[in-house]
């Protein structure tokens, strides 16, 4: 690719996620170009390849996310699940608890993948698609924490009576807001699952951005 097509690249992915940013208010294509720092004549241009493609929508001067970002985002979740479940796995053997990674959607937290402990005699069936508010529980207070600290989150019983939860959150992955956490019907030493838990945190996102 050369430089120019490299810059046209990178300007056309700024621009569809200046229209993301606007949430549910259609964007202006003055507002546009003030976002990505371009001339409107370069933002009607670049809405071109987009609306073509469906991921934008242009209703006279106002451009909208397009439905076809939906099929882009019905394959991320499966994929999302595949590169966590051994990392997942992991985590639940040494643990002895479920494991799960949760993204936030909105002000909720949902369950992608789920891995359970193989030999312990009983353990939390946790399903995925699961919600849950980012407020309660470890996964979702996960999400909101800020950098420092121990570096994970705990909670016993804010979701299920006698259930503890710990969670960290995986950072560091452009676009992803999510946690990996587990869950238990006994009560957990965080002082010895936090640091697991934030070590399978790091170790996904080390995954997730490990070049093709």
């Amino acid at each position: 690719m050369t430089r120019e097509g490299s810059l046209t690249l990178d300007r056309g992915l700024a621009l569809l996620q200046a229209v993301a940013d606007a949430g549910g208010e259609a964007a202006t294509i003055s507002e546009l170009a003030v976002a990505i720092g371009a001339s409107r004549a370069a933002v009607y241009r670049l809405l071109v390849p987009l609306s073509e493609r469906g991921l934008v929508w242009r209703d006279g001067n106002k451009v909208r996310l397009g439905v076809g970002l939906l099929r882009l985002a019905g394959q991320v979740l499966p994929q999302l699940r595949e590169a966590a479940r051994p990392v997942l796995r992991e985590l639940a053997e040494k643990v002895g608890a479920t494991a799960h990674l949760s993204v936030a959607q909105g002000d909720q937290a949902q369950a992608v993948a789920v891995v359970e402990p193989s030999w312990t005699s009983f353990h939390v069936a946790y399903r995925v698609g699961t919600r849950h508010p980012l407020s309660a529980g470890a996964a979702g207070k996960a999400m909101t924490l800020r950098p420092g600290g121990e570096g994970w989150v705990t909670s016993t019983g804010e979701l299920e009576a006698g259930a503890s939860g710990v969670a960290a959150p995986v950072r560091g992955v452009p676009g992803l807001r999510a946690s990996v956490g587990v869950v238990s019907l006994e009560p957990l030493a965080a002082g010895v699952v936090g640091p697991a838990v934030v070590a399978a945190a790091v170790r996904l996102a080390e995954v997730l951005k490990q070049p093709e």
